[in-house]
């Protein structure tokens, strides 16, 4: 497909979803900048004092970000970033020197390996290995018994090309020992950790407490627009802000980014727990559909949602399935999935 037949493609598909009647879930990529900007307008005010000047290089309203995930997470500091690559980036980079050991032991479906262009060991001169490659995350017993050092332990919450997966509570208590013993620090990739405290029946900072830091996402589940942020020890995000200057990262002005940071904190968060109940009741109406429509093969994964996401597998092409949902937009208002992808990792 062309350049120009893409982004035909795309401009239907965006129409086609925006008139729809109907939606399982809206994307705020298929949204106008005239909306998003007025909605931004609309909202900033409740949960930011708009008379306060513009950040500079952090300060201002970027600062109060910090301060309120650092105080949700439980953690002494937070460092406001443009991206979760250059968060992880940084953060893994930091424990790589503080370790003497620059091998990150994570998943292979994990966010960094599959959707960053090798950028840990391109930018950052680290190395990967992986405990397991089951569509899971490691149990204790695979990491007590990896046969090679490692300095960092990143686990994935949830472990999205999987399914959005999680483990128990316990297993993930477990596990983080493990990598204690193997005197291992242990990141959180928490880029959806928000919708993760109903699966565990633990509150967001019992569930970082676990961890030596954590990086948190805006704009996926709390619908901001962008941004990210790297919270830990003091010494740790004083080393964090320096090498966030390194790799770019000081940005100039970022208020957009952080008011509506801000307000999905406010106004989505507490809604992600009757979020992740809902998919549960979804997840099984969409597996019964299919049952009953006569489709020869899918899959629901995880048949119980952990969280507010999972995934759906069926037996034919991305293309083929977008496609689909093009023509029952048009055609019947109706949105059910707005987006299929070739498959990474399959359940099993």
């Amino acid at each position: 497909m062309t350049d120009t037949s893409e982004q035909d493609e795309r401009r239907r598909r965006t129409e086609a979803y925006r008139q729809a009647g109907r939606r399982l879930s809206r994307h705020s990529a298929e949204g106008t900048v005239g909306g998003a900007l007025a909605a931004l307008a609309a909202d900033a005010g409740e949960v930011f004092d708009l008379g306060t000047g513009v950040d500079i290089y952090g300060d201002g309203v970027v600062a109060e970000v910090e301060q309120r995930v650092a105080a949700l997470l439980g953690f002494p500091d937070a460092a406001f970033f443009p991206t979760g690559t250059m968060a992880q980036q940084v953060a893994l980079r930091c424990w790589a020197g503080r370790t003497g050991n620059a091998t990150v032991a994570l998943h292979p479906l994990a966010h960094p390996e599959v959707h960053e262009r090798g950028a840990l060991t391109a930018v950052s001169g680290l190395r990967t290995v992986h405990p397991t490659d089951a569509p899971r995350l490691p149990t204790a017993q695979e990491v007590q018994d990896f046969d090679e050092p490692f300095g960092t332990l990143m686990l994935e919450l949830p472990l999205r090309d999987a399914g959005f997966v999680l483990p128990t509570w316990d297993e993930l208590v477990a596990v983080v020992a493990a990598g204690r013993e193997r005197d291992a620090v242990v990141h959180f990739d928490g880029a959806r950790l928000w919708e993760c405290t109903a699966h565990f029946g633990r509150s967001l900072a019992e569930i970082a407490g676990l961890a030596d830091s954590v990086y948190v996402s805006f704009y996926k589940s709390l619908g901001g627009l962008s941004g990210a942020v790297l919270a830990g020890d003091s010494s740790l995000i004083a080393e964090a802000r320096t090498w966030r200057h390194r790799y770019g990262g000081q940005v100039f002005q970022q208020f957009p980014a952080a008011l509506s940071a801000l307000v999905g904190i406010e106004r989505e968060l507490p809604r992600l727990a009757s979020y992740v109940a809902h998919a549960k009741v979804v997840a099984e109406a969409i597996g019964e559909g299919l049952r009953e429509g006569g489709v020869s093969w899918f899959r629901v994964n995880p048949e119980a949602p952990h969280t507010h996401q999972f995934q759906v597998w069926l037996p034919y092409g991305a293309d083929v399935l977008n496609e689909a949902s093009v023509r029952l937009a048009e055609e019947t208002g109706v949105v059910l999935f707005s987006r299929w992808a070739e498959a990474v990792g399959g359940p099993v």
